[in-house]
């Protein structure tokens, strides 16, 4: 599975990126982007989880996945606060999950 997290500089979410990949055991490609990179990489990826500091873009990227057929989500503000990279990693399974199988 291909993971992407999208905020506005890509720099906070990088944190939650590296707490992810624990849960991940290597298994997945997990990578954090400023929202202006989504644009011209979406078919790149599998899910695609937007930051709650940029959630008034939840639409456009739920727009523009869904032209390519791809899934997004946004990240749980409390998780994203706590760094719970185990609850966010489980999202973007289940929406992976629902999406593709």
């Amino acid at each position: 599975m291909k993971i992407l997290l999208v905020c506005n500089a890509g720099m906070s979410t990088s944190l939650i990126v590296e707490k992810m990949k624990e849960y991940s055991q290597g298994n997945d490609i997990i990578e954090a982007h400023p929202i202006t990179y989504l644009k011209d990489h979406v078919t790149e990826w599998d899910v695609v989880l937007v930051g709650p500091q940029i959630r008034y873009k939840e639409k456009e990227v739920k727009k523009l996945c869904n032209e390519y057929g791809k899934v997004s989500g946004l990240i749980d503000m409390m998780d994203y606060g706590q760094g719970n990279g185990q609850n966010i990693y489980n999202e973007a399974q289940k929406l992976y999950k629902e999406h593709y199988e």
